[in-house]
């Protein structure tokens, strides 16, 4: 595998009070704050169609702040928490106390054991499309099957970060439950548990679909020095890296050739010029879609552009910043 070289921080906020709010809350409050800062591109959408993988991810574990920021978004976390001694979500302000920060460079490459990682949020590996392919899988087959799609977020990961995989990467999942938690409004399907991979990987960022959202966030099982999460402390030190085993038929393979087809972007619409419907007065004709019922369709297309999530209105709209 050849590496460009890259880097890491993850950045703890521990505060005066804890915090009860969720990621975009979060993100909200720091591109109002701060909206000078060099994060907020990072974090209102306007870079998305340049970085598919979020350079700078917000996540809230054990009632704390959490700061991950990947290769580009490294210098602007750095900046933000240099600077960062409260924030005011209006209803409440936070004073923070300290900031523990761990930073890696090269945190993600290739290596010939398994290593073991736990999910500290649900990782969103089924969307609508997959949950009808995994729903159809044979029950014996469903860990393999999730297993392939832990490799290809490695493998979207690694292209994402100019990383040129040429070698085999072995995954395999220990998940609580084979029954997905159900995500409603947009057909997601989430799993508990930890996986184990030949990849190494920097604490606290995100797999699957959500990642914006603080979904799929993992932490290693693997380094005593890693900052501590909930009873992590208990666990680490009785894993010791596992050698790889092609003929264990819990492990799964994945190549470059499984890779994904992601689109950048989605494709613009074309608007074809139509005449207008008259009358036999020549009036023109009134429409026959009612206000409600476009009303729907513009919320289903605002849900599925995941996008305008990041924006300032939407915090604001969704959390009354």
């Amino acid at each position: 595998m050849e590496t460009n070289i890259s880097e890491s921080i993850s950045a703890r906020l521990v505060s005066d009070k804890p915090i009860k709010k969720t990621p975009y809350q979060v993100k909200g409050v720091f591109m109002k704050q701060f909206s000078d800062e060099k994060i907020v591109p990072f974090l209102d959408g306007k870079l998305r169609s340049k970085y598919l993988y979020p350079r700078v991810q917000v996540k809230i574990l054990d009632e704390q702040v959490y700061i991950v920021g990947i290769n580009e978004g490294v210098d602007p976390v750095l900046s933000l928490v240099d600077n960062l001694e409260f924030f005011n979500f209006g209803d409440i302000t936070v004073k923070i106390e300290k900031i523990d920060v761990e930073q890696n460079q090269n945190p993600v490459s290739l290596v010939d054991k398994l290593l073991r990682y736990k999910f500290v949020t649900p990782w969103v590996a089924l969307n609508a499309g997959s949950s009808k392919k995994f729903k159809g899988t044979e029950e014996e087959n469903k860990n393999l099957f999730l297993n392939k799609l832990l490799g290809q977020n490695l493998l979207f990961l690694s292209k994402e970060l100019g990383l040129n995989t040429d070698s085999k990467i072995y995954t395999k999942v220990e998940l609580d439950s084979m029954d997905p938690h159900n995500h409603e409004e947009n057909g997601w399907r989430s799993f508990n548990g930890e996986f184990r991979t030949n990849f190494m990987l920097p604490n606290f960022i995100g797999f699957g679909n959500g990642i914006t959202r603080g979904f799929g966030s993992i932490f290693s099982l693997n380094h005593p020095n890693n900052l501590e999460f909930q009873n992590s402390s208990k666990e680490l030190g009785e894993y010791t890296a596992e050698d790889i085993n092609e003929d264990d038929t819990s492990i799964s393979i994945v190549t470059i050739n499984d890779a994904p087809v992601i689109s950048n972007r989605k494709k613009k619409k074309r608007f074809k010029s139509k005449k207008k419907a008259f009358s036999k007065n020549n009036r023109p004709q009134k429409s026959r879609y009612k206000g409600k019922n476009n009303n729907v369709k513009k919320q289903e297309i605002d849900i599925d552009d995941e996008s305008r999530f990041n924006s300032e209105e939407y915090h604001q709209k969704q959390h009354d910043l």
